[in-house]
């Protein structure tokens, strides 16, 4: 990542223009497919009446839960995050990473994952990071090592157990939860244990960047280079140790978000993704309201990440 702080991926699998795909054993797709596969907008035609939900009722969790918003954790607008704190010391700290392909969205659409779990006695933060094509993909990643690093020193403050971080993300922040696995703690900062991280989830997310960089409706936004789509794809870097990932996906998603769920799987080994589900009747914005609906298997299988 252009980062000491993250893990060597030398001797990982590299691409050639030529080679097929990992899952799929398929050669790489034209651009008209590639936009088919992931213009999620495009496949749910409802998804603004989704975005509204998640507007109308993160307006009403910050209005009715307690959280402090707009907290700095770095030197440019976008690095500042709210926090929902705990209801008693030493709980369960979960932060949340919104999507929106690196370059839409806010943690202000998001803040409605909060309440459910605030309530049960987590401390809750959920940071925003600046967006391409202000900033590339590799930076918008260290930019979350950087709230990471701040959760872990500050979450005591809010009623948060450092010792017991886990990291969802949904979408584009799947993958940047994926990443936070991967990172080498000590090398990014020296005050932090080897261990920030070590429990996460990535909802629909992307750990193979490629077939993103080459999507022509991403394309010019992203700017991703072929050798930043490598160093920055979860499934080409080495198998974080002693850590658990649970890669979840809806169902009705594309079948490249299908592929993408599996893929982190087949790279990682079970031992590590312990969990790789596709979750009947969700599409790609409703499988993240399962996830702050009580009762249902998705926001189930958080709480026992949680809990772990």
């Amino acid at each position: 990542m252009g980062c000491r702080g993250w893990r060597n991926n030398a001797g990982q699998r590299q691409r050639t223009g030529k080679e097929t795909d990992v899952a799929s054993k398929e050669p790489l797709q034209d651009g008209e497919w590639l936009d088919r596969m992931y213009n999620n907008r495009a496949l749910v035609p409802a998804h603004e009446q989704h975005f509204a939900r998640w507007r109308t009722a993160s307006a009403r969790a910050r209005e009715h839960w307690e959280c402090v918003l707009d907290i700095p954790y770095g030197d440019t607008p976008g690095q500042k995050l709210d926090v929902f704190p705990a209801p008693r010391s030493r709980a369960q700290t979960l932060v949340f990473i919104h999507g929106g392909y690196w370059r839409s969205l806010d943690k202000s659409d998001h803040s409605f994952v909060a309440p459910v779990f605030q309530d049960a006695g987590a401390c809750v933060i959920v940071p925003n990071y600046d967006l391409c094509p202000a900033v590339t993909i590799p930076e918008i990643t260290l930019q979350m090592v950087r709230a990471l690093a701040w959760s872990w020193k500050n979450a005591p403050t809010y009623g948060g157990d450092p010792r017991n971080i886990t990291v969802i993300g949904h979408s584009a922040g799947g993958h940047l939860a994926s990443m936070m696995l991967c990172c080498d703690w000590q090398r990014a900062d020296p005050d932090l244990p080897g261990d920030v991280v070590v429990k996460g989830m990535s909802i629909s997310g992307l750990h193979d960047l490629e077939p993103v960089a080459n999507t022509p409706f991403l394309r010019d936004s992203l700017r991703l280079t072929p050798q930043d789509a490598l160093r920055a794809s979860p499934a080409f870097l080495p198998a974080p140790s002693a850590a658990t990932l649970y890669a979840i996906a809806g169902a009705d998603e594309s079948p490249e978000f299908l592929r993408q769920n599996t893929l982190i799987r087949d790279a990682w080994g079970p031992t590590v993704v312990e969990a790789c589900e596709e979750l009947p009747g969700l599409n790609h914005f409703s499988v993240l309201e399962a996830l702050a609906t009580p009762g249902h298997a998705l926001h189930a299988m958080a709480f026992e990440l949680l809990s772990r």
